[in-house]
């Protein structure tokens, strides 16, 4: 292909990736590096105090917010280099003692703590029931594969907020769920009055969101294996699980990487499930430790250069989990240039 029909092709992907990718990344990188503040003023208020024949008054200075003629609030920015990072790891105050209640005290290592735990446990449960579900399928009759395929892929097809309140209407309260639970183990049940509760529904719900695109992708894979191959395995006395490890498994290596990428990528920046299931009082993530910074304060400001920073914390994070699976990747690739 000529470079200037591949140009032709790319061009439109790469223009659209620099507008809404690249330059918003590098505008967010360039704003951690600085603070924007209100402007306030000193204003002299009198307040009387009406009395029995007479009225008492008292001048005092407040500060005030600063308006223009528009009436929005005046604002300077200055910069400040890595203090918008400092103010959100406030390392001598996490490290200060090395205790962990210490650390989890700070929201920034609170929400890293969940976001990494989040992340690392739903991907091996997402990847193992998606192929579990595959094996399954491909494994049926033909005549049930289109029904089946279409019930397994309901979970991804739900919106991720819609589905996270469904999950949550099913255990709050006097939830059917809840009270099956309650009638089961004889016992009250409370499972929105703690973190770790919490923190397990949320990880029920992302692996019951996500398997089926892994089953999907699964399924496409295990129609492409080699039958020779199998016949072959079967023929040397390899048994189920043994033609599992020796000869599906690797074929869907590929596959699995994909999975595993996109998964990574999507789980580390949860929010959906902080929003679904209010978990912010006892559970939050790092994406949704940068909303609240964007959140207006009291004074009608938000804190950008905090929010800022703390997005590119967590770009930061998932290039970090992701460098295994690129190094793999490309390892492959050179291996089958060569």
């Amino acid at each position: 292909m000529k470079f200037r029909v591949f140009l032709g092709f790319i061009a439109p992907s790469m223009f659209l990736m620099l507008v809404f990718i690249a330059f918003p990344l590098v505008s967010v990188f360039i704003q951690s590096f600085y603070t924007t503040t209100t402007v306030y003023e000193n204003v002299e208020v009198e307040s009387c105090t009406p009395g029995f024949g007479t009225t008492t008054c008292i001048t005092e200075t407040v500060a005030q917010p600063l308006k223009d003629e528009n009436g929005d609030l005046v604002t300077e920015t200055s910069f400040v280099g890595l203090e918008s990072y400092k103010n959100i790891l406030r390392l001598e105050e996490a490290f200060s003692d090395f205790s962990w209640s210490s650390l989890m005290a700070i929201d920034f290592w609170k929400a890293l703590r969940f976001t990494l735990v989040f992340t690392l446990v739903t991907l091996p449960l997402a990847i193992g029931l998606g192929l579990l579900i595959a094996l399954a399928v491909n494994n049926f009759t033909q005549r049930l594969r289109g029904q089946i395929i279409f019930i397994s892929l309901l979970p991804f097809i739900i919106t991720p907020v819609i589905g996270a309140l469904s999950i949550r209407w099913l255990f709050i309260g006097d939830g059917i769920l809840t009270a099956f639970l309650e009638w089961w183990l004889e016992m009250d049940i409370a499972m929105f009055a703690q973190a770790w509760t919490i923190e397990l529904m949320m990880m029920f719900y992302r692996v019951w969101h996500v398997a089926p695109f892994a089953f999907v992708v699964f399924y496409a894979g295990l129609q492409t294996v080699n039958n020779d191959t199998l016949e072959s395995a079967v023929i040397d006395g390899a048994n189920r699980f043994e033609r599992l490890r020796y000869v599906i498994i690797p074929h869907l290596m590929p596959l699995i990487v994909f999975i595993s990428l996109i998964h990574l990528m999507d789980s580390y920046r949860v929010f959906e499930e902080i929003v679904g299931f209010s978990s912010q009082s006892y559970v939050i993530s790092l994406q949704w430790l940068t909303y609240e910074f964007l959140t207006l304060d009291e004074s009608g400001t938000r804190s950008i250069e905090r929010a800022s920073a703390n997005s590119m914390m967590t770009m930061i994070g998932i290039v970090i989990i992701l460098i295994p699976l690129l190094q793999k990747t490309w390892r492959d690739h050179k291996a089958r240039i060569l």
